[in-house]
């Protein structure tokens, strides 16, 4: 009788230190085969996948330095955020209501990416322009279209939410920055040319410089692993029907963002290259940890006519090699690499109840 109450009793103490610190090996097994549930059976490039927010529309995660944080934007009534801003949490997950709040509360925010040290962030804001959140109109004359504010500018905050400084005051729209993994350098979009182009600057700011040049939108890009080469989503409109849409939307504020390809380029702009040729939308590109692969969410095999479908794919720097990673029913897209390479954050439709929300998912990488 001692026997069964002493095995009782530890067995009692395990529950209870697995539901107060989270930490121990048999905790770890129950979450592996709670996460084994989210993953679809073809998502054999996945392990280990666990949900990390619950709720609101979460996106655009990128991991720290040391791989330990992530920084994301969302919009989630629940927190009394009615307009995308800027938090950060453990990979883990965080506790409480809320995870930490790094931008103002003010405007809209996008776009952030941590900086060397891992004690600030770069992100994109309105606030300083007009405190009430800018509409986000979704689409215009029956078509979906993107919004581009010109009043969005580049800012580098500490993990207290003080802005340190503003790295861009060009007027129009200056977003999308991130940062090369020496963090000497950031890449980020722009339309002070008149056009959506990418351009890169020091980390201070200084000696910016316009990398592309061609009409259509460029943005969304990432550095290399070893810093040389970038990628991005580009939209290239040809027919004079299709130019005149394009300038005629921009000069709104919005781009269409229904036909865009990935492109790779040296850090310097030179040697542009169309990696995909899928048509449709092709887009949140994110170089594999060999620097020879892109992952990027697409929805170009969704059917003609029906409700589109974002799923995550790979491919060859040559265009080669298609493969299929996720396999969602609706929306899988913003995959990121962490540094090691270990592990895969992308936001997700998946097990929300059948709600609008997206939220945000982290996995273990299987080659």
């Amino acid at each position: 009788m001692k026997k069964y109450l002493l095995l009782f009793s530890l067995l009692t103490l395990s529950w209870a230190c697995q539901q107060e610190t989270k930490t121990t090996d048999q905790n770890e097994d129950t979450l592996e085969n709670i996460a084994d549930t989210l993953r679809y059976p073809q998502e054999v490039h996945l392990k280990n996948l666990r949900q990390l927010t619950f709720g609101g529309d979460n996106a655009e995660a990128y991991f720290s330095f040391d791989n330990s944080k992530l920084v994301f934007q969302a919009t989630n009534p629940a927190w009394g955020i009615e307009c995308d801003q800027i938090f950060y949490m453990s990979t883990r997950g965080f506790s409480g209501e809320q995870p930490p709040m790094l931008s103002t509360g003010k405007g809209r925010t996008t776009c952030a990416f941590f900086m060397p040290g891992d004690t600030s962030v770069l992100y994109a804001s309105t606030h300083a322009a007009n405190e009430a959140c800018p509409e986000a109109p979704r689409t215009l004359n029956g078509k979906y279209v993107w919004p581009v504010y010109p009043t969005f500018d580049i800012y580098e905050s500490n993990l207290e939410g003080e802005i340190i400084r503003q790295l861009t005051s060009e007027p129009g729209y200056d977003a999308e920055a991130t940062l090369s993994p020496d963090g000497k350098k950031i890449v980020f979009t722009s339309d002070r040319s008149g056009d959506l182009e990418l351009y890169t600057m020091n980390a201070d700011g200084s000696d910016v410089r316009q990398i592309t040049d061609s009409l259509g939108y460029d943005g969304g890009a990432f550095f290399s692993p070893d810093g040389t080469k970038l990628v991005w989503r580009a939209s290239r409109p040809k027919t004079p029907e299709d130019i005149k849409v394009y300038k005629d939307l921009l000069a709104q504020g919005m781009v269409q963002p229904t036909n865009m390809e990935i492109y790779i380029a040296n850090v310097d702009g030179s040697g542009v290259k169309r990696v995909t040729s899928l048509g449709k939308a092709n887009w949140a590109p994110f170089f594999h940890p060999s620097g020879k692969k892109i992952l990027f969410s697409s929805n170009h095999h969704s059917p003609e006519g029906g409700r589109p479908k974002f799923n995550l794919f790979s491919i060859n720097l040559d265009g080669t090699g298609l493969q299929q990673i996720t396999f969602d029913d609706v929306f899988d897209a913003f995959p990121m690499f962490s540094r090691d390479g270990k592990q895969l954050v992308f936001s997700s439709n998946r097990n929300n109840g059948g709600t609008r929300d997206t939220n945000l998912f982290i996995a273990d990488w299987v080659e």
